[in-house]
Order: C-alpha cells, then structure tokens, then sequence
C-alpha cells in the first residue's frame, strides 16, 4: 500500500463503495456517505470512514467525485457544506461524473483560484468492473494535473485515455460517446420490438442479428436484457433509463449551443423520456423496449 498518497471517496454508493475498496489495494482511503450502512461497509474494505465530507478531505491528496449532474459537483464544492474550503493546496480533485462541458470549465477556474486542480475523467463500466480496476476512462487535464492523479486513475482504468489538456475535454468525448450509446440502445429496443410484432421469436431473432452486419456492442450486451424487460421484475439494473434520460438530454443541450442538428440522438432522448413517464426510470436502461412496446404482441 503506498501509504504516503491519501484519495478521497465522497459518495459510497453502487459505483463510489467498489471503486473506493479496490483504492484501498493500493492507496490510503477515506470515505464519507450520508449513510452509515456503506460507511461500515467501506471499513471492512479497508476505507478509513468520516463523520463529514470536509473531514474525509482534509488532508488528501486526491479526491474523488462521483455525483449525479452539475447541480450536485457545484452543491458539493461550493454548497453552504461544500468542501472547498477544506481541500488542501496543491491536491487534486478527480471528477468521474458525466456532467456534460458546460459547466466544468468555470469549476476548474474556481478551484485553481484555491491552487487546487481539477481532472475532468467520465468513465464508463458497472460496479463489478469498478471493483476489478476494469473501467474505461477519458481524461481531461493539464498534464501536471494527470501525473497528480495518476495513482488513482491507473488503479482504476484499464482502458485510460487522455483526449485533451483542459477540463472540459473529457466531458466532450463523454458527451459523444452517450450520443452513440443511447442511439444505439434505443434503435436495438425498437428492433426487438418490431420483431416481436412481426411474430418473430425474439431470442432467435437476437441471435441471428449478432450474427450478421447489423450486430453492435449495445445490441449484444442490452438484447438479452431486453428479452427480459416485460418480465416482472424486469432485468437485473445494471444502468438506469433515467441516466440516459440525464445524459441525452446532455448530449442535445451541448449541440443546440453549437447549432449543430442530431435528430436522431432527439429521437432517442423522447423514447427515455417516454419509458421515464411510464415509471421505468430507475429500472435497467434496456427497459427503453417498452417505450417503444409497453406489452409484447406475441407472448
């Protein structure tokens, strides 16, 4: 363990907790969660617990954000609890969040007034990866900001790609890959859904797309789930609908600034909404079946 290197997990929950536990294989930990349930659970792991995220930051050297939206970064920087005041000097904050570019370049500006950097680095993988240092993660940041961040990153990633040297980069790679992510969801539910009209076998079906030209990653991955969707309890959550209802809607924010026209990520962001009004938010994202076919035809 290098024990003179201290990282900052604010946030213990289904991603913060594995991410925090497979910190601790290497780093000294502290941990702070509103719950006191994950603070004993981040213990048995070897994460450090404290009473309060100013405590928990106080003399890391890192710290780590996982936060839902840009409302939340700002709360827990620079809310009337924020922890701002109490990062030292010279460390490093390290934002995993999806926020989208808007507001992540005034942050860094904020915190660098204090002598504290920001490293901009969305990732991308489920809790089991996180635990496993298996996420794939882009990074937006001065190259001394990177080294400063390093210990952190490369326990974590084991895809790391740095896109630019400014806050923001990230962010902008991020907000791409969730336009092509969410596209492609979407498009593998209304294909299933359509298949299931047709009076296809939607299993076999899936297996014969994969096969073939018209297989993708999402297809492959979310298909299975999708079979699983009119199910009662729904397939396992492994990403909510309500993400990429934050995200798309991210993703068609950044292109309106930019005057830029992407009627199909629209398309697809109306379908998440769509599966959200229907109470489908906080189940598994590949729920989005069912905005587009509430019920199956051909059970």
């Amino acid at each position: 363990m290098t024990t003179d290197y201290t990282v900052a997990v604010l946030g213990l929950g289904a991603m913060g907790l594995p991410m925090a536990s497979r910190l601790a294989t290497g780093l000294t930990v502290h941990g702070f969660d509103i719950a006191p349930a994950r603070l004993d659970l981040a213990r048995e792991r070897g994460v450090k617990p404290f009473p309060s995220a100013r405590e928990a930051v106080a003399d890391a050297d890192a710290v780590l954000l996982a936060v839902r939206d840009q409302y939340q970064l700002d709360d827990v920087l620079f809310g009337d609890a924020g922890i701002a005041p109490a990062l030292r000097a010279g460390s490093v904050v390290i934002l995993t969040s999806t926020v989208g570019t808007a507001g992540v370049r005034p942050v860094a500006e904020r915190l660098a007034a204090s002598g504290i950097d920001l490293v901009d680095a969305p990732l991308s993988g489920g809790p089991a990866r996180a635990g496993e240092g298996d996420l794939l993660i882009v990074v937006g940041a001065a190259p001394a900001a990177r080294e400063k961040a390093a210990p952190v990153l490369e326990l974590l990633a084991s895809t790391l790609t740095v896109v630019g040297d400014n806050a923001g980069d990230g962010q902008a790679l991020k907000t791409v890959n969730q336009l092509l992510c969410g596209v492609h969801i979407a498009a593998a539910g209304e294909a299933l859904a359509l298949a299931d009209a047709l009076g296809l076998d939607p299993a076999k079906t899936l297996d014969a797309l994969m096969g073939g030209a018209a297989a993708s990653f999402m297809l492959g991955n979310r298909g299975p789930r999708m079979l699983q969707a009119y199910d009662d309890e729904g397939a396992e959550v492994l990403s909510a609908l309500d993400i990429f209802v934050k995200d798309m809607g991210i993703v068609g924010d950044a292109a309106r600034r930019l005057g830029l026209p992407t009627p199909v990520a629209a398309a697809a962001e109306q379908l998440y909404l769509s599966g959200r009004a229907q109470g489908l938010g906080s189940r598994d994202d590949s729920s989005v079946i069912r905005a587009v076919a509430p019920e199956r035809r051909h059970p």
